[in-house]
């Protein structure tokens, strides 16, 4: 007889490992009592697959989003969010200023190869739980059991915060880049702080219309999307190669440069890479939508892995056409727009031409910036769907008529308005939501990667089946993720350029540590009473 087990005995995750360590699949459930065991919990529905009544059964979830995106569009759903060459065009300054041509390119290298060991270890686990929380979801089945409360509460609090900043930054982007048109259009323009500001609510208005009533629709569109990501990255290069004067080879590969006064080239190139790094990020982007996602096991890692190989290949080509078309770092660095990309396509374009070719990327930035807050709001309720936030019940709700987390749509703009404010008061405002972003994530890849990578060398038994899997070499992949991340992370707090003052100061490590300090208060006085983690829901099975 199948005997259904939860992954908790009295809430005791102690409780949960042994009894998976006598565990049968959950397959051997099925194929001896049919699918009678999950089929009444999550009823078939339109685009639900038995792999995806299965994997919602054992995390014991019931299933409330409509599963709009297949293989394709899911695919493309990440290789547009993540959108690397446009983030690593329009947000290269600190690059240029600490390592210049050379240094940008090098530095992009060795994180892109850095990084996809961190993306192999995300798409295996998204494999083995395809569910809307990701990370702390993760460190909760993975982590030692005398941990897994703590770390997965800390784990959630960190993505939550990753997310939101990554949301505000897109936003923000978009909306100083319409301020540079302007500044190149009319000369006499003189660009404010709170006029970008206020670009920055007119962008995240967009994110709030089409996300809570065009939801469906922009799943359907998300292959188009991707052919414009596409055709417009062909667009960009060729007229860089055509019409822009160029740099020599030598000065590319080998001209570093050393604007931010650090005390050897080798620091200034460190603290650099930030540009690279932050163009890279959201690979875990499908991961928090896989509840959305037909047959999510299978295409949520092939939509994490292939659309970083895709993107990232793209990117070296465009970042070498770029750097080839700057022909002064200086100049760049200094331009009125504020924005090196407008000086190199000025050098090779009218203004009107720049104006043509820049809102071509906007629009793409755009849709980026529309899928990017779908997923930070769907993480963003999941985490409260296990009470991990304050006002979870409000937070985690779904409504019911539009299978959308309305509310948390609504207050993940709210975040991204309030933390745009930032903007009127200090002119280092992006750098510091940038670095926020980067290492916030960091922690949370840390974290999840190391405690997939002890559940697989202290109890391999309780890895869960995987269809997207590293197999025998997941411990080396996962050990060569976990020291990049702690590598990235170190360098994600320092400031651009010295001597610090408290203008170019990195504010981020306020932030970060200001949320941390929140997130432990908040599990001592109410979180470790309320919060139990995903894993006291989670289904073993064993049969008699």
């Amino acid at each position: 007889m199948a005997e259904e087990l939860h992954a908790t005995t009295g809430g005791d995750p102690v409780g949960t490992e042994k009894a998976q360590l006598h565990a049968s699949s959950l397959d051997d459930v099925i194929d001896e009592s049919g699918d009678d065991i999950y089929s009444q919990a999550n009823p078939a529905r339109p685009g639900f697959t038995k792999s995806d009544q299965k994997d919602m059964w054992r995390m014991g979830r019931v299933q409330e989003f409509k599963r709009n995106y297949r293989g394709l569009s899911a695919l493309s759903f990440a290789t547009v969010l993540t959108a690397v060459w446009e983030y690593l065009l329009m947000a290269n300054t600190q690059g240029m200023i600490d390592g210049g041509l050379a240094g940008l390119f090098w530095a992009y290298i060795w994180n892109f190869i850095g990084f996809s060991f961190v993306v192999l270890s995300l798409a295996e686990m998204s494999s083995m739980a395809p569910i809307a929380g990701g990370q702390y979801h993760w460190v909760s089945e993975f982590a030692p059991p005398k941990y897994q409360k703590f770390l997965s509460y800390v784990t959630g609090w960190m993505s939550t915060l990753s997310w939101q900043a990554g949301n505000a930054s897109g936003s923000f982007l978009t909306g100083t880049i319409i301020q540079a048109l302007l500044v190149i259009n009319y000369p006499d323009y003189d660009p404010k702080a709170w006029q970008g500001t206020l670009f920055v609510f007119a962008m995240v208005l967009v994110l709030f219309i089409v996300n809570i009533w065009g939801a469906s629709v922009w799943a359907l569109i998300q292959n188009a999307l991707m052919v414009l990501h596409i055709a417009f990255f062909l667009i960009v290069i060729i007229i860089l190669w055509v019409m822009a004067p160029h740099q020599s080879a030598k000065n590319v590969f080998t001209q570093f440069s050393n604007e931010g006064g650090w005390s050897s080239m080798g620091l200034s190139v460190m603290v650099g890479q930030i540009t690279a790094i932050y163009s890279l990020l959201g690979s875990d982007a499908t991961a928090h939508i896989s509840e959305e996602v037909r047959d999510a096991s299978r295409y949520v890692p092939i939509s994490i892995f292939y659309s970083y190989v895709l993107n990232g290949i793209m990117a070296i080509i465009f970042l070498i056409t770029y750097l080839f078309s700057v022909q002064s770092v200086d100049d760049a660095i200094n331009d009125p727009s504020g924005y090196p990309f407008i000086y190199v396509f000025q050098s090779a374009l009218p203004n009107s031409g720049v104006t043509a070719l820049t809102i071509l990327i906007l629009l793409i930035v755009i849709a980026a910036n529309i899928s990017w807050n779908a997923s930070t709001a769907r993480q963003t309720f999941a985490f409260a769907r296990d009470n991990g936030l304050p006002f979870s019940r409000w937070i985690g709700h779904v409504s019911t008529t539009k299978e959308l987390p309305v509310n948390s749509i609504i207050l993940t703009c709210v975040i991204t308005c309030l933390l745009s404010l930032i903007n009127i008061g200090s002119a280092t405002a992006f750098n510091a939501i940038i670095s926020l972003q980067v290492c916030a994530i960091m922690m949370t890849y840390f974290v999840s990667v190391t405690c997939v990578l002890y559940r697989r060398v202290v109890h391999p038994e309780l890895i869960p089946k995987a269809r997207w899997s590293l197999g025998r070499y997941g411990v080396v992949v996962n050990s060569i993720g976990v020291v990049y991340v702690s590598f990235v992370f170190f360098w994600s707090f320092w400031p651009n350029e010295v001597p610090v003052t408290t203008d170019n100061f990195n504010w981020s490590v306020v932030l970060f540590l200001g949320v941390l300090f929140i997130c432990l208060a908040m599990y001592a006085i109410r979180g470790r009473k309320v919060y139990k983690g995903p894993v006291t829901i989670v289904r073993a099975a064993r049969l008699d």
